[in-house]
């Protein structure tokens, strides 16, 4: 199984770039059924997360196919080869590991991403790009994930980019409970700074989303109040914190609404944590006086506390997930050289009954039992060693000496093969 995995991260590409290959749920179906289109092409899956774009594939060629493809993806505009890492084989299955156990992700160990990892399996599999390799590949990397967070502190006290971003609101520019927070968006990071809010006694907890139905649920949960996206401006002055991750590919926060945010708050500060990719707040916020603008990419420095303390336990995990990639490739080598034998077995087992079907008719239109069976052990023959003596035949005539040497441990000499080496080969 030629096996491939290639993409892009946190750390070989900035968010600008990352939100160029970002996919999201609708868009993933489209994109799996192109690069399934493509020739080289066998099996494929696609994950995308804020931190991440990777592809798994079954290839007939060096990986090159489906490199070209998302390196110029969505519109060729760019070239991204430079951003591109690749893994074959067993460091592709290594990575994945690693992935689905959160020992690739920003911070380290977190919790999400193997929820994103099954996702990703799920949209494979009900777009009909996924085989019994990467199925197989997929399960097994589950099961080694949870391993390794149960056998390992790898995931004690888990931290999420949700909970490093409350974490860095806390420490660097608010006290919670004086604060009003404002959370753009309804999906899993939101609800998790929410609950991270909620126990860090914020003030004040708004949550604003296109479907005001999701934003409601979390504020009931956490304490919030729910607002429709369409009034996000009108309460945008009143958040001295602001947390956006939506799945929107156009920016939600525009630079004049949280301009005019800041006036009305006659420029008390405002921390904005922008958590999407693509974004949801407009680059240049940034340059507002009063306005501190963080992206994923920013959450580096306040994770690395969270790297020292796991690194033992990173050991730990590493070590169990290179037992567990080796056994996989084992597995998968050892299933591809037992792929002969069961062809064998099932061409003689097809042979026989057939064979069988014959010599059961010819015995009930009545015919001699002895001549029956002549014909059972004749066409029995025949139908065994027909492809081997042909293969043979056709060895000797091009001097093909591996398969000459392969029939000779197969059917070892024996004397009586130099009584008949001068005697015509058997027809078959």
């Amino acid at each position: 199984m030629p096996l491939y995995a290639l993409g892009l991260n946190h750390q070989t590409a900035p968010v600008a770039l990352r939100e160029r290959v970002a996919f999201d749920a609708a868009a993933l179906p489209a994109a799996l059924a192109a690069l399934r289109a493509l020739p080289e092409v066998r099996e494929v899956a696609l994950l995308s997360t804020c931190n991440r774009t990777e592809l798994y594939a079954v290839v007939d060629d060096d990986g090159r196919s489906v490199r070209d493809w998302l390196a110029t993806h969505p519109d060729g505009s760019e070239d991204l080869h430079a951003y591109l890492y690749g893994h074959r084989d067993l460091d592709a299955v290594r990575h994945l590991f690693r992935v689905a156990a959160g020992l690739d992700s920003l911070v380290l160990g977190e919790p999400q991403i193997l929820g994103q990892v099954k996702e990703s399996w799920a949209a494979a599999r009900a777009a009909g790009t996924l085989g019994s390799g990467l199925d197989r590949l997929f399960q097994q990397a589950f099961a080694t994930a949870k391993r390794a967070r149960t056998d390992t502190r790898i995931g004690a006290h888990p931290v999420s980019v949700a909970s490093a971003a409350v974490r860095l609101a806390q420490n660097a520019f608010a006290r919670l409970d004086e604060s009003t927070a404002l959370l753009i968006g309804a999906g899993e990071t939101i609800e998790l700074a929410a609950r991270h809010l909620s126990e860090g006694k914020v003030k004040r907890l708004l949550i604003a989303n296109r479907t005001l139905a999701h934003a409601q649920d979390i504020a009931s949960r956490h304490g919030g109040v729910a607002l429709p996206l369409g009034e996000l401006e009108r309460h945008l002055a009143e958040a001295d914190l602001v947390i956006s991750a939506t799945a929107s590919r156009d920016t939600v926060l525009k630079r004049a609404q949280v301009a005019h945010a800041l006036a009305t708050r006659r420029h008390r500060p405002m921390l904005l944590l922008d958590l999407a990719v693509p974004r949801d707040i407009d680059a240049d916020v940034a340059e507002l006086k009063d306005a501190f603008l963080y992206t994923v990419d920013d959450l580096e420095r306040a994770v690395e506390d969270n790297r020292r303390s796991r690194r033992e336990a990173a050991a730990e995990a590493e070590a169990i997930i290179e037992l567990q990639a080796a056994r996989f490739i084992e597995t998968t080598t050892a299933a591809t050289r037992h792929a002969p034998l069961k062809r064998l077995r099932a061409h003689g087992d097809s042979a026989r009954a057939e064979a069988l079907a014959k010599a059961r008719r010819e015995l009930a239109a009545g015919a001699d039992p002895n001549d029956v069976l002549d014909l059972l052990a004749h066409t029995l023959t025949n139908r065994l060693l027909h492809a081997p003596t042909v293969a043979l035949r056709e060895a000797a005539l091009t001097g093909d000496a591996e398969l000459a040497r392969a029939a000779d441990k197969l059917f070892p000499p024996t004397d009586a093969d130099q009584d008949d080496a001068s005697e015509p080969a058997p027809q078959a």
